[in-house]
């Protein structure tokens, strides 16, 4: 099938246009390259990560409304996989406006041209980080997800709010998934597992978030695909899906497996909780189960597999 991937340059979206391809469906990837982290490492991720991969790149803007419909309309589209988005809780303290610009305007001109061009199937990036500060674990679907704790969940939050509409007013097939703290090659800078990496090999200090007393449902790379993909060929009229790692493991277990692995100890600056963030995020991944999907990497091969890429890429 003619399937489009918005975000398509980034950590998840590059992962899941390669095995989109290596399955024999025409990927169609859009992005802006943006500089909330490095441009050049999007650019590696199409340029090395997918090389000899065949898909179609255009770059631009998912509030590219004109774009957007230029792509639908020549491409014939038939599914969207839509990732695109401003990532990052703390960074959206920081520029709340560009979060509801970005995320809610962005979305909602991709439901507009799916719906417009009878799109079979609108899978789209939620968060774990919508459940806020519920502290009923694990986190399940039918939770009441109205109090976010940061404009990036509530982006996530108004995004489900909007798929909803365009399925049950204008009938098109939505689904959303809730992803739980996602690690793996090609990761985000931003993200504590390449910034912990980082500075464990520079023998910089750590800030350890919550004093350690911190755990998550850690989800490899290739197991979000596997989901991604499970939620793309499920077709369903409506739903939102936690996709989630099986086993809860806590930030201390989580920086030892990075200590083994670089062969250095940590410097631990023990810190505060943040704002934004939760001290547990555990998923109820039943749903999804239910469809097929299992995870099946845990943070002993994810991290090593992780170090390794990060050893090699920045030539450490």
């Amino acid at each position: 099938m003619t399937i489009l991937v918005t975000g398509g340059a980034g950590f998840i979206g590059s992962a899941v246009a390669k095995k989109l391809v290596e399955r024999g469906d025409r990927v169609l990837i859009l992005d802006n390259f943006n500089d909330y982290y490095d441009p050049q490492l999007k650019r590696d991720r199409v340029n090395v990560f997918l090389k000899g991969v065949d898909v179609a790149l255009f770059e631009g803007d998912i509030r590219d409304v004109a774009l957007v419909e230029k792509i639908f309309s020549r491409e014939k589209v038939e599914k969207v996989v839509h990732l695109a988005a401003m990532a990052g809780v703390r960074n959206s303290l920081e520029h709340p406006l560009q979060y509801v610009d970005i995320n809610i305007i962005g979305t909602t001109v991709l439901l507009e041209a799916s719906r417009k061009h009878a799109i079979e199937n609108f899978i789209y990036a939620s968060s774990s980080s919508v459940y806020g500060k519920n502290e009923k674990l694990p986190f399940s679907e039918a939770d009441s997800v109205d109090h976010p704790i940061s404009p990036y969940a509530a982006s996530k939050k108004a995004d489900e709010l909007l798929a909803h509409v365009w399925s049950h007013v204008y009938g098109l097939p939505t689904t959303g998934l809730r992803f739980f703290t996602v690690y793996g090659p090609w990761g985000r800078p931003d993200m504590a597992l390449f910034l912990f990496t980082k500075h464990i090999f520079e023998e910089k200090p750590i800030e350890v978030n919550n004093f350690g007393k911190m755990s998550r449902n850690f989800t490899y790379v290739d197991d979000i695909v596997s989901g991604v993909l499970t939620a793309l060929d499920a077709n369903l009229p409506y739903d939102i899906v936690n996709i989630g790692g099986d086993r809860e493991n806590t930030l201390l277990e989580f920086i030892e497996e990075i200590e083994k692995n670089v062969g250095k100890v940590a410097h631990k600056k023990l810190m505060p909780l943040p704002a934004g963030d939760v001290v547990s995020t555990v998923a109820d991944i039943s749903k999804l189960r239910a469809l097929g999907w299992a995870p099946t990497t845990r943070i002993d091969a994810g991290i090593k597999n992780f170090v390794e890429w990060y050893h090699h890429y920045y030539h450490v």
